[in-house]
């Protein structure tokens, strides 16, 4: 996709973080912009601040892990704009700890979001995609952890091995059934976000009575997650990333740090057949 003036992008977790960086840049860009996310109040406030530019920005209040709720938002989008050209499926969550400790609603809930979260925007966006006659793009939300497998966060791990999985076959498929419509994967390394707070945005129904499992693991990885975050590179980095993966049509968008490293040493340890090594980022 090399024109973007006019066109439209609907990106979910779009209220903060790279969402909200991402519909800056489409914004600065000339499209219209749809954002989503399931913090009300802070999707009015990133609608309000975004559209001083002057952009035709809305912003659909949207539960990512319900398949009517994306459908709805979609259905919104091209009500409001008549296509959709750019569907960032970006919204994600993140809760830590042993694997045997963490609770079934802590694997729940970053399935429902992050895995499925990308399933409902696969199986809502792209059909509306196929049926228009203009190049499209599809932009998943993975990480540098689909390409990794460090200790305490084994449920965010395997979420974003999902999505990279998906995304790879999405990929073939689309180039050989749909080709106006191309596929990146984003891989972000540590960003300043407030994915480390993500337990602000749990609902009820993952947070009942022994849902939530307080452990030293879970402190661990926690204070961890936000000192990295903290010093972590600015989510319009990743964005202008995003931006020239869609010029470029270029799949992987993958970080170029200690990340990169680490996914290298696994990689190895594969082809190698050996044990797992313990290879940590340097700036985690």
């Amino acid at each position: 996709m090399k024109e973007f003036k006019g066109k439209t992008a609907v990106i979910t977790g779009g209220a903060s973080g790279i969402g909200r960086a991402m519909g800056e840049l489409f914004l600065a860009k000339g499209m219209n912009v749809v954002l989503a996310d399931i913090e009300q109040n802070a999707l009015d406030a990133t609608v309000v601040a975004l559209s001083v530019s002057g952009g035709r920005c809305i912003g659909v209040v949207t539960d990512v892990s319900r398949a009517a709720d994306v459908q709805r938002l979609a259905d919104m989008a091209m009500t409001e704009f008549g296509a959709i050209h750019i569907a960032c499926n970006n919204a994600g969550v993140f809760a830590g700890g042993l694997l045997w400790e963490e609770s079934l609603a802590d694997f729940k809930w970053q399935l429902d979001v992050n895995v499925w979260g990308v399933v409902h925007g696969i199986r809502t966006f792209v059909p509306i995609m196929a049926a228009q006659d203009s190049e499209c793009h599809i932009v998943n939300t993975s990480s540098m952890a689909a390409l990794t497998a460090m200790p305490y966060s084994g449920i965010y791990h395997m979420t974003k091995h999902a999505v990279l999985g998906m995304s790879e076959s999405l990929y073939h498929e689309l180039a050989f059934h749909v080709p106006n419509v191309k596929v990146s994967v984003l891989c972000p390394e540590a960003i300043n976000t407030g994915i480390a707070a993500s337990e602000r945005n749990r609902p009820s129904a993952y947070s009942g009575e022994g849902d939530i499992v307080e452990s030293d693991a879970r402190a661990l990885v926690s204070q961890a997650l936000t000192d990295s975050v903290a010093v972590g590179i600015g989510p319009d980095v990743m964005a202008q990333r995003v931006f020239d993966a869609i010029v470029q049509e270029r799949f992987y968008i993958l970080s170029e740090d200690a990340w990169r490293d680490a996914a290298h040493t696994r990689l190895d340890d594969i082809r190698q057949g050996r044990n797992p090594t313990f290879a940590p980022p340097v700036n985690l």
